[in-house]
């Protein structure tokens, strides 16, 4: 079996999000279990040097875009199993960051185009093309409907993974030929048009083989009005082929009994030595060292899609318990401006740190009892599953992910590994809050809920395997 994944990002090279980390890991997994596994990637400004280093050349071509005739170079870098296709474009890719550029449906339409002429000039041909989210969603469809003459594609497989439905890569009909060289019958026909834009998400639904999302719960969520973002009516059409595998983590890089970032290692088995972390925590950012006092942490982009908005709404009220609070993120300016403002109100109480810091991150889920995670919607998410394995109990909206991953306490049996809310309110939050400091005071239940969250096995293994069983189901 031959696995060739695309996305616009992947870790340890670029990373933004859940998508940079799926990619990181997923195909590793599968290399350890004898896949042959391949991922083609932007070779975009911010590589860093350790790994620009190490790339080789491969040879070039010319990719048409429209009516333009582009450059692209492809260099490789191998690791721990899996080869790196890069596709260097210095007009599309040599600038900062990943995304956010008024050019990125030219950026994108050049990056698909490139992976598909790629696959036959350098022989690596898969049995399964794996895209991700928007940016690489078009890819089934050009691949039948433009390069469905080539013979070596005839056999290939595609998957679609959704990361997020809400970004869809919406674009003007003029697109298809300044961008792909096609005639406007495929916007006439409604094929690739939703609300009169080419639509590339909707595409790749109607396109690719199989597509899946990031747990069970957001496929189901996102066939209804609520959580489809318009193409709740493509996805039930499209059910029969629609499933969803829930993310992992990778279970050696976070791991509380050798994690070389965190002040004392511990381990299900020596759970008494976790408060050090919290103490370290609490001297970090400032808090005064209290640690029988509950902390809460939150690692999170401040947007209303986290769930923002609630947390302004009820701040000052969760201040008022005996409680401590430390926010790590950054991201709307209203939301940054307004949480720093109760922090000023509250020093003793809450820590608000305006970053995107990798390590502060871990200090925070290994030093934090309880970690919080109110969003509005969430596809997967990872943080709550960093946090299980940290033994930090996660507060939850109970929605597509999160649903699936944190068992919210039962009182009656005083068993779980988090708390959760389903109504998406302030009071509800405040109320899981209030259930979460009352368990604390159980010290027995609590640890008990801490050992079944640190034995929970959210590892990559067990999501590889159903990945390998779909592709082998598709390719029979």
């Amino acid at each position: 079996m031959r696995v060739l994944f695309t996305g616009a990002e992947c870790a340890p090279f670029f990373k933004t999000g859940g998508l940079g980390d799926v990619l990181g890991s997923l195909p590793n997994q599968l290399a350890k279990e004898g896949v042959d596994v391949g991922v083609v990637i932007p070779l975009y400004q911010d590589l860093p040097e350790r790994y620009r280093e190490k790339l080789e050349y491969q040879g070039n071509f010319i990719v048409p875009v429209g009516w333009r005739n582009q450059y692209c170079g492809v260099f490789t870098l191998k690791r721990k199993g899996v080869t790196y296709f890069f596709i260097d474009n210095e007009y599309y890719f040599k600038r900062p960051g990943i995304y956010g550029y008024y050019d990125d449906g030219e950026r994108y339409a050049f990056f698909q185009q490139a992976v598909i002429m790629m696959m036959e000039r350098f022989n690596f041909i898969p049995n399964i093309l794996h895209c991700n989210d928007y940016h690489t969603a078009f890819i089934p469809f050009l691949l039948r409907e433009k390069w469905g003459f080539v013979d070596a594609y005839r056999g290939i497989k595609t998957v679609l993974t959704i990361h997020n439905l809400e970004f869809q890569g919406k674009y003007n009909a003029k697109t298809l030929p300044n961008f792909f060289g096609l005639d406007y019958d495929w916007f006439d026909s409604g094929i690739v048009r939703m609300d009169n834009d080419v639509n590339w998400m909707k595409t790749g639904i109607l396109y690719a083989d199989r597509v899946t999302t990031v747990s069970p719960s957001y496929a189901r969520e996102i066939q209804t009005p609520e959580f489809g973002q318009g193409l709740d009516g493509i996805l039930r059409m499209c059910s029969h082929k629609l499933s969803g595998i829930l993310n992992g983590i990778d279970f050696e890089k976070y791991n509380p009994k050798t994690d070389p970032i965190i002040k004392a290692n511990y381990s299900v088995y020596h759970l008494h030595q976790k408060v050090k972390d919290k103490i370290a925590l609490q001297k970090e950012v400032g808090l005064p060292i209290k640690p029988k006092v509950p902390l809460i942490g939150m690692v999170s982009r401040l947007t209303a899609q986290k769930g923002c908005q609630l947390l302004l709404d009820e701040l000052d009220n969760i201040l008022q318990f005996n409680v401590q609070m430390v926010i790590l993120g950054n991201g709307d300016p209203y939301y940054e401006h307004n949480l720093t403002e109760i922090a000023k109100r509250h020093p003793d109480k809450l820590k608000v740190i305006l970053a995107f810091d990798v390590k502060l991150a871990q200090r925070i889920y290994a030093g934090a009892d309880s970690f919080l995670m109110p969003s509005a919607f969430e596809p997967c998410g990872l943080s709550q599953l960093i946090a299980l394995r940290y033994g930090t109990l996660p507060i939850v909206h109970q929605i597509g992910g999160l649903a699936d991953t944190v068992w919210v306490y039962d009182k009656t049996k005083n068993e779980g590994t988090g708390f959760g809310f389903r109504e998406f309110n302030g009071y509800q939050m405040v109320q899981a809050i209030k259930k979460m400091l009352t368990v604390y005071q159980q010290r027995d239940n609590w640890v008990k809920m801490q050992k079944i969250a640190m034995k929970s096995d959210f590892s990559w293994r067990n999501s590889a395997d159903k990945y390998k069983w779909m592709y082998g189901e598709l390719i029979g």
